[in-house]
């Protein structure tokens, strides 16, 4: 089964991806930002879905995913912005969430509803690998609907082979133990856990996320990567220029 995500990581380039909050700076920026991203060039998406409590995240992801959820933002109110959203764009589209906002919506009915509306993967960094397989992974593969993993310096050449097994797109992988938006630059030690990774020739590209924010981190991440994804910076960037000025971003990485 051919999905949007498995057809971009065949094109013959190193992919972007770009990581928001949906209902951040506003609520309903959502598909405007979208669209914008796709306007200039971005290959991949990550929708957030805010969540109370944000173990993984670095501070500037917490606040914005805290500043959607007073604006407003729910489950339901991100997919009904997103009804319409492949009217106007054709790239892989992800959400990238906790577990329980699905596990509240219904699994089987919050994956229909990314199918309906054309959602390609979902990430959830909660949800635990033989978790996912035992109870889950039937109803995300009905709905055609990619899983991504990911993955860290400290995760084990053993478990990163049964991810490495599980998976059907990327395997996300984390650039440092730390939470997301922190670090400049990549040291000595990640550039060698980049090279470990790729020496275990895994059937799945990965693609790089934590710590990239510009185009020395992206070529960094890239080399040996397939992709990478870039969060805290853009919401950064969103913060201080709001949505109009997104082709300002996206030169700045390639």
């Amino acid at each position: 089964m051919s999905n949007r995500i498995t057809t971009k990581l065949q094109e013959d380039k190193k992919l972007l991806s770009i990581y928001f909050s949906a209902g951040y700076p506003a609520l309903n920026d959502t598909v405007q930002i979208i669209q914008d991203l796709e306007e200039n060039g971005v290959d991949m998406i990550e929708i957030g879905l805010p969540f109370s409590d944000p173990l993984a995240d670095g501070p500037t992801i917490q606040e914005s995913s805290t500043a959607a959820l007073r604006n407003g933002m729910t489950t339901e109110i991100l997919f009904n912005q997103l009804k319409d959203i492949r009217k106007t764009v054709s790239i892989p589209l992800i959400i990238m969430g906790y577990f329980n906002p699905m596990l509240q919506y219904g699994v089987e009915a919050f994956c229909k509803k990314c199918q309906e509306i054309g959602i390609d993967g979902l990430i959830m960094p909660d949800l635990p690998l033989d978790v996912y397989k035992e109870d889950y992974e039937a109803t995300f593969k009905k709905y055609g609907l990619i899983n991504v993993f990911l993955i860290t310096p400290q995760t084990s050449d053993t478990r990163i082979r049964q991810i490495d097994d599980a998976s059907n797109g990327f395997i996300y992988m984390v650039s440092s133990a730390s939470v997301t938006g922190s670090k400049s630059g990549f040291g000595q030690e990640q550039e060698s856990y980049f090279e470990r990774i790729a020496a275990m020739n895994l059937k799945n590209p990965q693609i790089v996320g934590f710590g990239i924010k510009d185009e020395e981190t992206f070529k960094q991440a890239t080399k040996t990567a397939k992709g990478a994804i870039i969060g805290s910076a853009f919401i950064k960037h969103l913060t201080a220029n709001g949505t109009d000025k997104t082709a300002e971003f996206t030169k700045l990485i390639r």
